[in-house]
């Protein structure tokens, strides 16, 4: 369950190493895992790396393990409710406590057990409180590119002498001695463009999809199209804080929902306005659909190669591939995975996290994508 949580806290942004995981857990270990309060300073001061992690982190363990009443973290006094008793592991006795008294707090399982069987559940399959209770979950991912190395310098300790800077040092001295000055090419994350397919056979999943869109937009250099029977460019109406105001700007917006699906003609309109004038060239594109397309088949496999010799990378997220049995027999999905660099699921919120490490080109993300390979 702690794993799970630190997993939540990477899909929000956070550097979580493996070296700050296991002094999480060596920490959470020496302290009361059954106490809310000890989880949760125990997490801040070994995971969060500085002071723009502490508002995420503060999301993450809010919609991870609930919001306890008051200002701080506290421990729990009611027990949950009984659906939600998964429990892993036996809180640590308080020293005086007589034996075989109940712990003060529920144990750390318990309190992170709905969240946790909450990442794997099928979108589709969950009620309002749990659909609520993931887009809390949701409103913290954060969805960055891979980095790259721009042409722009930036001064630094160690790198590339800067001559001008080495020059103007030395004039500044009279000529005497200075040390050097160096500097080192500016990384900066690569651009994503999502495009999400809102037709009809999307419903169940168009929602969650697109306040995923709403985190990514609201993190860093995203693009938001949805595809339908028309293009929608979405990036503004996502751009508010609020994911309830951005998803009602949202569905004043889109005029094709739960309609029929032309990715074909949408991804030729796509590149043709967008995409071949620099928005798709050299940046990370995921294409969330099941696949499904009403038109010509050779028509998105075309665009489809286009599309790839634009982009740095080419990802197709299909919430229906985590269903038994699944294989890419629509004509549709057919014609697009020869052009497609990833093909990952999208169906679950531990899916979409596995989704935000391959766009970001983290090492967790390289068996989806060798496994998408040999699909």
């Amino acid at each position: 369950m702690l794993v799970g949580f630190v997993r939540a806290l990477r899909a929000a942004g956070l550097d979580a190493s493996s070296e700050r995981l296991y002094a999480f857990l060596r920490a959470v270990g020496v302290l009361r895992p059954g106490m809310r309060a000890d989880v949760y300073w125990a997490g801040r001061a070994t995971l969060c790396g500085g002071h723009d992690d502490l508002e995420r982190y503060e999301r993450v363990f809010a919609a991870y393990f609930g919001t306890p009443g008051g200002s701080a973290p506290r421990s729990v006094r009611t027990p949950p409710p009984p659906r939600l008793r998964l429990t892993a592991r036996e809180a640590t006795a308080v020293p005086g406590d007589p034996a075989g008294s109940e712990p003060s707090g529920p144990p750390t399982a318990t309190l992170a057990s709905s969240a946790e069987v909450l990442r794997h559940r099928d979108v589709a399959d969950l009620d309002a409180a749990e659909r609520a209770q993931l887009r809390r979950l949701l409103a913290a991912f954060a969805l960055h590119g891979q980095t790259r190395r721009t042409a722009r310098r930036r001064p630094a300790r160690r790198g590339d002498v800067d001559p001008r800077r080495t020059v103007r040092e030395l004039l500044r001295r009279g000529g005497e001695p200075a040390r050097l000055r160096r500097h080192a090419r500016v990384e900066r994350p690569r651009r994503v463009v999502l495009l999400v397919d809102v037709s009809g056979s999307m419903a169940p999943y168009a929602d969650v999809l697109l306040r995923f869109a709403h985190a990514a937009v609201r993190a860093g250099r995203t693009e938001v199209f949805t595809i339908g029977t028309r293009l929608t460019r979405a990036t503004r109406e996502l751009s508010h804080r609020d994911p309830d105001l951005a998803m009602a700007a949202l569905a004043a917006a889109v005029p094709d929902w739960r309609g029929g699906t032309r990715l074909g003609e949408l991804l030729r309109e796509f590149l043709n306005r967008w995409g071949q004038r620099g928005m798709a060239r050299g940046a990370v594109v995921v294409l969330m659909s099941d696949g499904w397309e009403r038109g010509d088949p050779e028509l998105l496999g075309a665009q489809m190669r286009r599309l790839h010799a634009l982009a740095h990378q080419v990802i197709w997220a299909n919430p229906r591939k985590a269903r038994p049995g699944y294989a890419p027999l629509a004509a549709g999905m057919a014609a697009a995975l020869p052009s497609v660099d990833a093909f990952v699921e999208g169906h679950s919120l531990a899916a979409l996290e596995r989704l935000a490490a391959v766009v970001r080109g983290a090492a967790d993300g390289a068996a989806v994508m060798k496994g998408a390979q040999r699909a």
